[in-house]
């Protein structure tokens, strides 16, 4: 596989970062539960980091960031609901990343993705222990 591809495909896990970069960051803000707040906080942290991590992959290889994204559904009342969606924002991310790890014949871009997944399923358990207790 190409560069040229590699970027291509670097640039929707980016896109997939950044949004939940936004949407983790605003439901924080808005999350009345303290720990379910501080939580999120802390994974739309880790999510940006991810960014950097993609951003250097990409630029290393000649290309450069999309800060393009798609639709993103913000947290409204429900707790629960919020939850889930982030539940399923990080299920989405895993199964990108795993598709594009199938792909990509690069072992340094292999390697931060497959770092990148490990932390997304920590992420995605975390939420669905916030979620059960609210039961």
């Amino acid at each position: 596989m190409d560069n040229n591809e590699i970027i291509k495909l670097l640039n929707i896990d980016f896109k997939g970062e950044l949004e939940a970069t936004m949407l983790y960051t605003y439901n924080a803000f808005v999350i009345d539960d303290c720990e379910i707040s501080r939580l999120t906080e802390g994974i739309a942290a880790d999510e940006m980091r991810h960014m950097w991590w993609l951003a250097e992959l990409i630029t290393k290889r000649g290309g450069r960031p999309s800060m393009e994204i798609g639709k993103i559904e913000y947290m409204e009342e429900d707790v629960k609901r919020a939850l889930k969606v982030q539940i399923q924002k990080e299920t989405e991310g895993i199964e990108e990343y795993e598709k594009h790890i199938r792909l990509i014949d690069d072992e340094e871009v292999v390697g931060v993705l497959k770092h990148i997944i490990d932390e997304e399923k920590r992420h995605r358990k975390e939420f669905k222990e916030k979620l059960e207790k609210l039961g």
